[in-house]
């Protein structure tokens, strides 16, 4: 016989050993929860860090794909002013900044004597009276105007009422190229549409610079000149002689028996692609690549008129024209040291032309072979107009 107390013992042994059996499902589960819900709120932080990396590493990847200019590297994008421009500035009085809509335009914006072209002209004193009527003319089509002296003398212009209105940069004995690779950089005249960079002896009474323009936008000429009166000009090339049937011409017909003749199917320089160098007008991306392509020492640029139609934006027998609407004169007078043939010169003085002639020719020699050598170099340029064989 058990004891009562014995009995009661593992009476009491089994109701425990149930309970805990009972227990033990609901006591799993809400550990299981607890444990989930700890791994979601630990996982937050892990969550919000990779969005933080990734957007970190998009922001970075776009500033390190950003095109900013060469040496702006250190500034904020919105403080870099990239081009500039021969646009006047006042030394006082500024002026007002003006509403335009919904936005102010500061009087730091406002631009004075603002032009959508610049002519720019190496000039000397000797032709003063061709270059008065000239630059009077671009002013009053509102152009930005810039002169190069190469002889030095400056303040013999002082007299003319637009002197003050246009820019003037003297260095002695240099001529038209050597001051447009210098002063005339892509960068520098960017705000500019059209660069018109001519010589001193041209007669602009048959000319209009704002009509001019108006026709090669329309005809979507990147390299142009204006033609030459055939009968007052002293020295014109086929090509540049003016049509009076036409607005403008993009080619010459010269028949020829020795394969050198001009015809429709021509394709290449003189016959179409193809302007003189003492009257050229370029377009903002067309001056670009003309810049580059002028040479530092080569100062007579001979050569490089054969070449522009590779910076005629395209196809260089629509690209390229002569304007006959607008024509011009060329008075051949003698320039950068030469005297006029009536001039009696002094027992120190020499005329240059010869010397200037002769180192034209040499420069064209030196200018095609390095033009020849930098084709044989580029592996990876390639002829745009080289004919298939």
């Amino acid at each position: 016989m058990k004891s009562p107390s014995r009995a009661f013992s593992g009476g009491d042994s089994k109701s425990k050993r149930s309970c805990l059996y009972a227990i033990f499902p609901a006591a799993s589960l809400i550990c299981a929860v607890l444990f989930f819900m700890s791994s979601i709120f630990s996982s937050q932080p892990k969550l919000s860090s990779w969005k933080m990396d990734d957007e970190q590493t998009a922001t970075a990847d776009k500033c390190k794909n950003q095109c900013r200019p060469k040496g702006s590297e250190a500034l904020p994008e919105g403080i870099v002013s990239a081009t500039s421009s021969f646009d006047l500035r006042p030394l006082w009085d500024p002026p007002m900044p003006r509403n335009k809509g919904h936005h102010t335009i500061e009087a730091a914006e406002v631009k004075l004597n603002a032009s959508s072209s610049l002519f720019a002209m190496a000039v000397g004193i000797k032709q003063k009276n061709l270059v008065n009527k000239m630059v009077k003319k671009f002013l009053q089509s509102n152009f930005t105007v810039m002169l190069f002296h190469y002889d030095g003398i400056v303040d013999g212009w002082n007299d003319l009422e637009w002197n003050s209105r246009v820019i003037h940069v003297s260095v002695k004995g240099q001529g038209k190229w050597w001051f447009a690779k210098r002063f005339l950089h892509p960068d520098i005249v960017a705000d500019y549409d059209y660069i018109f960079l001519w010589d001193e002896d041209l007669g602009v009474q048959y000319f209009h610079p704002d009509k001019y323009v108006s026709i090669i936008k329309r005809e979507g000429l990147e390299i142009s000149q204006p033609a030459l009166d055939p009968k007052k000009s002293e020295v014109h090339h086929q090509i540049t002689a003016r049509g009076r049937r036409s607005t403008v011409h993009r080619r010459t017909y010269r028949a020829g028996n020795d394969s050198k003749g001009c015809n429709k199917s021509s394709t290449a320089p003189p016959c179409t692609g193809w302007i003189e160098m003492m009257a050229p007008v370029f377009s903002r991306a067309a001056w670009r690549c003309v810049w580059y392509m002028i040479q530092n020492d080569l100062i007579h640029a001979w050569g490089l008129d054969i070449q522009l139609g590779y910076c005629a934006q395209g196809d260089r027998t629509k690209n390229v024209g002569v304007v006959d609407a607008e024509y011009i004169i060329h008075y051949n007078r003698p320039t950068l040291g030469g005297v006029d043939d009536k001039t009696v010169l002094k027992p120190q003085e020499k005329d240059h032309r010869v010397d200037v002639r002769r180192l034209s020719y040499r420069e064209l020699d030196i200018f095609r072979k390095r033009w020849e050598k930098a084709v044989k170099e580029d592996e990876c340029w390639m002829d745009p107009f080289q004919l298939p064989e």
